[in-house]
Formats: structure tokens, sequence, C-alpha cells
């Protein structure tokens, strides 16, 4: 019994020390949101002071001078949007695949599963040429292409799921006389609810923070996302608005971490039903 409570000891303190290494982070970019620019380089690890304390001076400047709602407002289409075709799409067409016994099924489920090990590295400049050649530059052209990056993962999990239920459930359905449709939407949809609410805070949390991808393919000169604005704020020959990209900070993240701690027990809970059968 003492070596278990002593394990266990161990086990907190382990867990509380790696919670503050990755809290940490987030504080840091917190307290320094409301500094001066000169001191948060200065004194970055320093609790604001009325020397440096600034109020709220820094997340005005940032949506002022950096027309930063006007990225948050264009990252939102793009992630909710994104988001809601990846769920419909890759959920119906899991449910096919895994139903649907036959060669080609087979196929299109091992592209979906190569696809998540392929790097992004070697497909993006093909990906910005063809994006060019589309006119996809555009935040409703980069729902498509999030649906195919974000199509692997998403049919992984739902098919994995839909092994798990029944077929009778579905059989039953059919001879009441739902059709194939009705039968997904008004029986199989209700089912996926947990895998749904986590391949959706996953592809979520992915889309919101992703840089590389908007940065490749939309037209910079009339969109932008949050990650783009911030780098912007680097500016040129070496100028970086510090106080601004805090509070930008700040600002990005506050939603995204709302959102996951709302949402996270059913990650679990969603991976844990979609491995129930391989």
């Amino acid at each position: 019994m003492k070596r278990k409570a002593r394990g266990g000891w161990f086990a907190t303190i382990l867990f509380t020390i790696i919670s503050i290494f990755y809290v940490a982070p987030l504080f840091i970019v917190l307290i320094n949101s409301f500094k001066k620019k000169a001191f948060i380089n200065l004194e970055p690890f320093k609790l604001p002071s009325e020397k440096t304390w600034v109020a709220l001076e820094n997340f005005a400047n940032a949506m002022e001078k950096y027309n930063f709602l006007e990225s948050v407002l264009w990252t939102v289409v793009m992630t909710v949007g994104s988001v809601v075709v990846i769920l419909l799409c890759t959920s119906m067409f899991a449910w096919y695949i895994t139903r649907v016994k036959s060669t080609a099924t087979k196929l299109l489920y091992l592209l979906c599963v190569f696809s998540m090990v392929v790097p992004f590295q070697m497909v993006m400049f093909t990906l910005s040429l063809v994006t060019d050649r589309l006119r996809l530059g555009t935040p409703w052209g980069l729902v498509i292409i999030y649906l195919g990056f974000g199509a692997g993962l998403a049919v992984f999990m739902f098919c994995g799921f839909v092994k798990s239920i029944p077929i009778e459930i579905e059989e039953a359905a059919m001879i009441d006389g739902c059709s194939p449709l009705r039968t997904f939407f008004s029986v199989v949809l209700p089912i996926m609810k947990p895998t749904y609410i986590s391949v959706g805070i996953l592809e979520t949390m992915w889309i919101w923070n992703d840089f590389l991808l908007p940065y490749l393919t939309l037209d910079l000169n009339k969109f932008s996302t949050i990650p783009i604005t911030i780098q912007r704020m680097q500016g040129s020959y070496g100028r970086v608005d510090m106080g601004a990209i805090m509070a930008s900070l700040v600002m990005a993240i506050i939603p995204i971490v709302v959102f996951y701690l709302s949402c996270q027990k059913y990650i679990i809970k969603g991976v844990a039903a979609g491995a129930v059968k391989g």
C-alpha cells in the first residue's frame, strides 16, 4: 500500500510539473499583453506594474492598426465552413465504404489512410499552382482544400465508429421504408454524435491555428487569417510590434481554449468509440 501511495504522489507531482510547463507560456503571453512594448523584451517574466501597465492599448492597437477583427472574421468563416463540410462529407463517405464491401471501397479507404502519412511539404508547391489555376484563393475555395487535407483522419475515425454500429438497426429502418439518405440522417448520424464532436474539435483546432496552407493559397491582398495577421505584425527591417502580437495571441488563444475545454470530454469518448472494432 505504501508503494502504491508513493507511486500516486510521484505521478501527481510529475503531472503538476508538466502542466506548469504547458501553462507557463500562455501565462507569459497574457501578462505581456498588458505591458508597454519596450518592457516586454526587458522584463518578459515580470508582472505588469504601474510603470509598464498599458491596460487595453495593445488590444486596441491590434484591432485598429492591423485590422485584427477582419482576420478573425475570415478565420471564423473558413473554420466553420471547412469543419461543417468535412464532417458531413466524410461521415457519409465513411458510412458508405464501410457498409458496401467491394475492392473499390477498400481501395478508397486505403487511399484516405495513406493521405495521413504524406508530408504537406511534398504537395505544397503543386497545391499552390493548382489553386491559382482553379481560382481557389478565397475563403470559400479554401474550404474545398481543407476538405481534401482533413478527410484522411476524419474518414479513419468515422469508419472505426461505423463498424461498431449494429447493422440490424439500419436494416430495420430500411424495412420500415427509409431510403439510404434518410437512414443515414435519421438513424446513423445521431448514433455517431460522439465521433462527430471529437472530429469537429480536432479539425477546428487544426484549421483555426493553421498558417502555411492559407499563406500559400489565399489572395493575401484581399484576405487574411489570424496567424497571417500576427506574422505581419513583425514588420520589416527587424521592427516587431510585440505589444500588438501579444494582445493578438491572447485574442486568438482564448476562443479555441474555451472551445476545447468545453468539449474535451468528447475527444476520448469519440476516439474510444471509434476504436471498438478495427
